[in-house]
């Protein structure tokens, strides 16, 4: 079951952005079951909380004479905790350790190719 932007609450456009973006965290997150939903749907909830509204906390910089303001954006919402979250629903690991292979290495010397009757 999908999560819309209406299992979120708030902001509609606000909402539709967190969940593009939670969707290229976690590709997962439309095919899972529902307690897998339900679980997304509170992290999401969660980062909504944390997002302050434009014009006050989201305020990253501003400009007296060219009047201009910057703010934050909206992967800022994400912090470590929510992505790993969100990773997790998805059977992902986000550590360097994990059960993937760290690269691979040949069987042969690289030498032996240069110089091969040296190396017979």
């Amino acid at each position: 079951m999908a999560i819309t932007p209406n299992d979120l609450g708030g902001d509609e456009n606000t909402a539709r952005r967190v969940l593009v973006l939670a969707r290229s965290i976690a590709p997962c997150i439309d095919s899972l079951d529902s307690e897998g939903t339900a679980n997304a749907v509170a992290i999401l909830k969660g980062v909504l909380d944390e997002l302050p509204a434009a014009g006050s906390r989201r305020t990253r910089s501003l400009s007296r004479n060219g009047t201009s303001m910057t703010f934050a954006d909206i992967t800022s919402a994400f912090d470590d905790d929510a992505r790993q979250a969100l990773q997790s629903l998805c059977g992902a690991t986000s550590t360097a350790h994990g059960d993937i292979p760290a690269g691979h290495f040949p069987t042969e010397r690289p030498v032996s190719a240069l110089w091969s009757e040296t190396y017979r």
